[in-house]
């Protein structure tokens, strides 16, 4: 599975760098912090979300302006430019009607397109947002927003990664050497100090609490209760702001969930779920697997370790991950995101 990349102009004159991979019903990915098409493509940190999207369904996702592949000198940097972006790569890509996918902070541009324009859309998925910036958070997130804009203007160009890592320790605290180096380098790599302290001060004022009000579109608001980024509080501000939005709440301390914590499994699995993922491509069933097999997937769906797993089944650790090597090689799943793919298969099988 490759990504094409593609480039469109938003109606300031400024460049967008968009993706598409997978193949099935569209989902469109709204920009995240710090993301850059190429680099996010290898990434320990993003490539499972890649996979995972791009299981079923079409994924379409860009850079942020300012950012990436796209253009790094622009003007304007605000919810109304972010909005229009997301029109601007929506048309370009050539989808009707998607499934519009936010993550942090375009949690709050996904609102404001879905309260705008609610025909273009299928569904609505939410993941570890809010409504209100830090800046409408009271006096504690205001000195937070003032002491991270202090470190990006400190020490972002610094070969030395001592002021990133504070991010990396904010998004990732479950991280791996491996994950947190690799997201130390993406900031750096992605834009200057100057464009991550604008893109920063941006979100600090946002606020989208009247447009979620009238969103329309059918809503899945998921959040980890241990978020150090965004307080659980704001998702579920987020899922009592938006009529009849369904709230799923996961037991994970990361901003960015990582491919083998439970958590991750249990997101991918409502996310099948909520967007009633169809198998689009002739894909092996779960009827293929032997009882063990199934008996070690529906222990992973519950969201057990290998190590748990083992001593539930009473058998070594190293039988366990035979048995799941077996089963992703039934399944066709593989890389970091077969472990969720393959609990996902198992729910969906349940589920029928």
């Amino acid at each position: 599975m490759g990504q094409r990349v593609g480039y469109c102009v938003a109606p300031d004159a400024v460049r967008l760098a968009y993706a598409v991979h997978g193949s099935g019903p569209p989902i469109v990915r709204v920009i995240t912090w710090m993301s850059h098409l190429e680099f996010d493509w290898e990434s320990p940190v993003w490539r499972h979300w890649l996979d995972a999207l791009g299981d079923g369904h079409t994924l379409i996702r860009y850079d942020e302006r300012g950012c990436g592949l796209s253009d790094h000198e622009v003007d304007e940097i605000s919810l109304e430019a972010w909005v229009a972006d997301l029109e601007t790569v929506v048309e370009a890509s050539g989808v009707d009607r998607f499934a519009l996918l936010g993550i942090s902070t375009g949690v709050a541009v996904a609102v404001a397109y879905a309260a705008r324009h609610p025909e273009r859309l299928t569904h609505l998925v939410l993941y570890g947002g809010y409504a209100r910036g830090r800046n409408l958070r009271g006096a504690e997130e205001r000195r937070l927003q003032d002491a991270l804009v202090a470190a990006i203007a400190a020490g972002w160009t610094n070969p030395d990664p001592t002021f990133r890592h504070l991010f990396s320790m904010l998004f990732l605290p479950a991280g791996t050497p491996e994950q947190m180096g690799w997201y130390d380098d993406l900031q750096r790599h992605t834009t200057s100090a100057a464009t991550a302290v604008r893109l920063y001060n941006a979100r600090g004022p946002l606020n989208v609490v009247d447009l979620a009000a009238q969103v329309k579109t059918k809503t899945l608001v998921v959040h980890a209760a241990g978020d150090r980024v965004v307080p659980l509080d704001e998702g579920r501000l987020l899922a009592t702001l938006i009529p009849d939005a369904q709230l799923v709440q996961l037991d994970s301390a990361n901003h960015i969930l990582l491919s083998d914590e439970p958590a991750w499994t249990k997101f991918v699995s409502e996310l099948r779920a909520f967007l009633d993922t169809k198998n689009v491509t002739a894909r092996p069933g779960i009827e293929e697997l032997s009882r063990r097999e199934l008996d070690v997937l529906e222990l992973v769906s519950a969201g057990l370790t290998n190590e748990a797993i083992a001593e539930r089944l009473s058998l070594s650790v190293r039988t366990v991950e035979r048995h799941l090597t077996n089963t992703y090689a039934k399944l066709n799943v593989s890389g970091k995101a077969g472990r969720a793919a393959a609990a996902a298969r198992y729910s969906e099988a349940r589920r029928s």
